[in-house]
């Protein structure tokens, strides 16, 4: 049973002295293993960088939160990958970063109750989490399978381990997520409301405006009591 639900990254590399290929093909085969060994360099940042904190409530529904910024000259695509998909899963699940742009993300996990007595901190949380990420080009929808139709190209960029915090205890991690969680709602909250709309508003099929009507209607008012004046 694998790790991860989806498989990512470069291929193996080939093994050396397997037949007689041509030049073009041996060529593009060792280029292909030296890419792979090379490090690769992060088109991410995350905050946290290789854990996500969630406060320890068993038998709850918890969250947590990481920031992620694009940090490359490129649209960046991201999607989160998890060992276990039928407890956890990820807010939004995944997206495209235009350079410089920032998301935070949030990730809701079901915290199981302790078990043989261990010390409720002290259990070790085998669920692991994975962000990869892919080069775009422009500003283009996102659907995850743009990771399948180009898998060479798929980088991974951080395999996050989960820690919990005592939620009763307040600690610098605890207030940080706070933060991170309270940004989260504030940017999904904006992102729900309709665009405001700054054009004039449109009265009827003789495109009056509104500001034009209400200026008649002062002016017609005074006429009439002219009139009257007049009498």
């Amino acid at each position: 049973m694998p790790l991860w639900g989806t498989a990512s990254g470069p291929p193996p590399p080939m093994a050396e002295g397997g037949g007689a290929e041509g030049s073009g093909g041996s060529s593009s085969s060792g280029a292909a293993a030296i890419r792979s060994l090379l490090p690769t360099r992060r088109r991410l940042r995350l905050d946290p960088p290789s854990k996500l904190y969630f406060p320890y409530e068993p038998g709850k529904q918890v969250r947590s939160a990481i920031r992620i910024k694009n940090v490359s000259k490129s649209h960046v695509a991201f999607k989160f990958q998890t060992t276990a998909p039928k407890s956890c899963f990820m807010r939004p699940p995944g997206g495209i970063l235009a350079p410089g742009e920032t998301i935070i993300a949030t990730v809701f996990k079901f915290v199981e109750h302790p078990e043989n007595n261990e010390k409720p901190l002290d259990q070790k949380c085998k669920v692991k989490f994975k962000i990869v990420s892919l080069k775009v080009k422009g500003p283009v929808e996102y659907v995850p399978e743009l990771f399948d139709e180009q898998k060479e190209q798929v980088a991974v960029e951080q395999i996050l381990r989960v820690v919990f915090l005592d939620a009763e205890r307040p600690s610098a991690q605890l207030d940080r997520l706070k933060r991170q969680l309270a940004e989260a709602e504030a940017a999904l909250e904006a992102r729900k409301k309709p665009p405001e709309d700054t054009s004039p508003r449109i009265v009827g099929e003789g495109l009056v405006i509104d500001e034009w009507k209400e200026r008649r209607e002062r002016y017609l008012a005074r006429q009439q009591i002219e009139g009257v004046d007049s009498v």
